[in-house]
């Protein structure tokens, strides 16, 4: 083969990888669960959109207060950086968070449910088991306790359903990166 067909075939295989998406985190399973409204809320009506999701719950005496204030910081910050954002929090208590009580608490937070979902409506093993397998992160509720172990990281998931990254919401500089993220998403 001469050098020109190497050229041309080099060429060609560059030019397929960077029109290639590469996904580094897993990817989201479709789900269907209950909203703060009643409503059935999953990956159908986050198709096609940017998300963030947290995981909380309304009885926590430790972080859930801050990380829901939080988040409805960066529901603001979204809004005025004109990004088009979803929030999804999935709460970790799902026999005592039901659609009421979850309502009332995120009416703590924000005057603008929007674009923000807190679920429930599916086991507690269901959602120790999802925290690990697709978020890489420990939900357990101690037999002992009403307080539930939890990671508290904020999760993007880009419009096809994966997750792009995971931020500590105490860094500082977590905000201005997850814009940077989400900007190079659009």
């Amino acid at each position: 083969m001469n050098k020109k067909w190497i050229s041309v075939l080099m060429l060609l295989v560059l030019l397929t990888g960077c029109g290639a998406k590469n996904h580094s985190g897993p990817s989201i399973p479709p789900f269907a669960f209950t909203d703060q409204d009643g409503h059935e809320f999953g990956t159908e009506q986050l198709r096609d959109k940017i998300w963030i999701a947290s995981f909380i719950f309304t009885k926590c005496e430790t972080v859930c207060s801050p990380m829901t204030s939080e988040m409805a910081d960066l529901q603001k910050i979204m809004r005025e950086e004109g990004l088009d954002v979803e929030f999804v929090s999935f709460t970790v208590d799902p026999t005592v968070d039901s659609p009421e009580i979850l309502k009332q608490y995120i009416g703590q937070f924000t005057d603008d449910e929007s674009n923000w979902h807190m679920l429930t409506g599916y086991s507690q093993e269901d959602i120790e088991e999802m925290a690990v397998s697709e978020f890489q992160t420990i939900v357990q509720k101690p037999k002992t306790s009403s307080q539930v172990i939890h990671g508290t990281n904020f999760y993007l998931i880009d419009r096809e359903g994966y997750i792009v990254d995971e931020y500590n919401y105490v860094d500082d500089q977590y905000i201005k990166q997850m814009i940077r993220d989400i900007k190079k998403l659009k």
